[in-house]
C-alpha cells in the first residue's frame, strides 16, 4: 500500500530525527529500502544488509520493476551496501541497483558457536527424522517438502518428518493454517509450530531440511551445521553457499520434491558414522567462514 509505505518513512524520520544515531544499520527489504530514504534528507549515514531477494523477486513481473526503481533510488549515493550471497550481489550490479565500489559480501549474519554447541548425533536405532525449520511459505519449498514426505514415507514408514515455523498469513506465499492440519491428519507431517528455541529440535533431528527458491544466507541452514547437523537444500543462491554438497550434506534441484526425496535417500543410506561425519563437517565449515566475529569485524 503506497499510502502506508509513505506513512512509514514519515515515522522513521520521526525516530531518526529523535534519536540522532551516528549510524544506522539496516536489513529486510522495507526497512532497507524505506529507511534509506528517511535517513538521506537528515544526513545520517545509512548502511543497508540485503538478506534476501524475497516475494519481489520470485515473483517477477511488475512487482520486481517496482522493487527495482525502489531499491535504485533508495540506495542511490549509500556508501556500503552488505549482501550475504555473491548472487544477490552480482544481480544487483548486472540490474545497475548499486555500483561495485557500494557492495560488498557478508557471510550472513554470523553464527554463535558457543550458543549453538555441537550436540552428540542421535542413535542409529531412532526413527530417522527429517526436519524443515521455516515459515510456512510456498516460496520456502514446504510443498516440495510435503511431495518428497509422501514420497518417502511409501517406502520408509518409520521415517519422520517434522514442520518448525509460523504461519505468515500476511505473505502472498503462506500456506494456510487448514492445509496444515490436513498434512496433519493424514500422517505425513508433524507440524511442531513456534519455539523460542530451536537447538532442542535441532538436537533432536538427523538431517535438516530447507528447500527453499531462493535466500540471502539461510539462518537455520547455519543454525543446524553449527550443531553439527547434516543439511539438504536446493541448490540456490544463499542454500548453496552453506552447503558443500556430499560434504556437509546434499543440495538439490530447486521446485522438485522428487529430487528432494532422491537426496533424502542417499543420505539415509549412510552409514552412522558417515552421517555424524557429515555434520562434524558443517561444523566446521560454520567455524571458518560464518562465526559471529567475521561478520562483526566486516
Amino acid at each position: 500500500n503506497p499510502l502506508q509505505d509513505i506513512k512509514l518513512i514519515g515515522r522513521m524520520r520521526k525516530v531518526f530525527r529523535a534519536e540522532k544515531p551516528d549510524v544506522i544499520f539496516s536489513y529486510t527489504i522495507k526497512n532497507n529500502i524505506f529507511g534509506a530514504l528517511a535517513a538521506r534528507p537528515l544526513g545520517i549515514p545509512f548502511m543497508p544488509n540485503v538478506t534476501g531477494l524475497g516475494t519481489a523477486f520470485l515473483s517477477g513481473g511488475f512487482l520486481q520493476r517496482v522493487a527495482e526503481v525502489l531499491y535504485r533510488r533508495a540506495f542511490r549515493n549509500l556508501g556500503f551496501i552488505f549482501f550475504q550471497n555473491k548472487d544477490d550481489r552480482d544481480l544487483f550490479l548486472e540490474r545497475r541497483l548499486v555500483t561495485p565500489q557500494q557492495a560488498h559480501l557478508l557471510p550472513g549474519s554470523g553464527i554463535d558457536l558457543t550458543h549453538f554447541y555441537v550436540t552428540d548425533y542421535p542413535p542409529e536405532s531412532d526413527a530417522p527424522v527429517f526436519l524443515m525449520i521455516a515459515r510456512l511459505l510456498r516460496d520456502k519449498g514446504v510443498i516440495e517438502y510435503l511431495a518428497a514426505a509422501r514420497k518417502m514415507k511409501a517406502k520408509r514408514p518409520n521415517a519422520r518428518f517434522q514442520l518448525l515455523g509460523a504461519i505468515d498469513a500476511a505473505n502472498r506465499t503462506a500456506i494456510d493454517v487448514a492445509i496444515v492440519k490436513s498434512w496433519q491428519e493424514e500422517g505425513v507431517i508433524e507440524y511442531l509450530g513456534t519455539t523460542d528455541d530451536v537447538r532442542p529440535n535441532i538436537a533432536a533431528a538427523h538431517c535438516v531440511v530447507l528447500p527453499s527458491y531462493r535466500e540471502g544466507s539461510p539462518r537455520t541452514l547455519i543454525e543446524a551445521a553449527a550443531m553439527a547437523r547434516p543439511l539438504i537444500a536446493t541448490d540456490v543462491p544463499g542454500c548453496r553457499e552453506v552447503v558443500d554438497d556430499g560434504v556437509t550434506g546434499y543440495l538439490c534441484k530447486v521446485r522438485d520434491g522428487d529430487d528432494l526425496a532422491r537426496s533424502m535417500e542417499a543420505f539415509l543410506a549412510l552409514s552412522q558414522t558417515e552421517k555424524t561425519e557429515m555434520g562434524l563437517a558443517g561444523r566446521a565449515k560454520m567455524a571458518t567462514s560464518f562465526d559471529q566475529a567475521i561478520v562483526v569485524e566486516a
